[in-house]
């Protein structure tokens, strides 16, 4: 009876394996489904890394944009400031220009009230 039993197992084993359809399907052009799954992986491995690669090349992109943009505004900066160092080295020639003219201006009303004093000490010793 064992003889039996082993036979029937193998024979209801085999006509699993039948009816599973432990064949290769047609339109996975002759692969099984570990290569199929094989396949899937290896292609989103893939599309994951061309992504990786796209959105690198964008960042570095845009951080040489930026770091144009950067340059850009540190030489309108350096521009302005030497405009800004120029008006005030006028400023300065003009402010000294005003304060020697002032104290011109000063000495010669010192030397009349000067004049007048001494003016003043002849008339007063006569």
């Amino acid at each position: 009876m064992k003889t039996t039993s082993i036979t029937l197992s193998s024979i209801m084993f085999a006509v699993a394996v039948l009816a599973t359809g432990c064949h290769k399907a047609e339109d996975t052009n002759g692969m099984g489904p570990a290569q199929s799954a094989g396949k899937a992986v290896d292609d989103a491995g893939a599309k994951a890394a061309a992504e990786t690669r796209a959105a690198a090349a964008d960042a570095n992109a845009a951080a040489d944009r930026a770091g144009e943009k950067i340059d850009a505004a540190a030489d309108r900066a350096a521009v302005k400031v030497d405009a800004a160092a120029d008006r005030a080295g006028e400023n300065m020639r003009e402010a000294g220009a005003n304060v020697k003219e002032g104290a011109k201006d000063a000495t010669a009303a010192t030397g009349r009230a000067l004049e007048r004093t001494g003016e003043k000490m002849q008339n007063a010793s006569k």
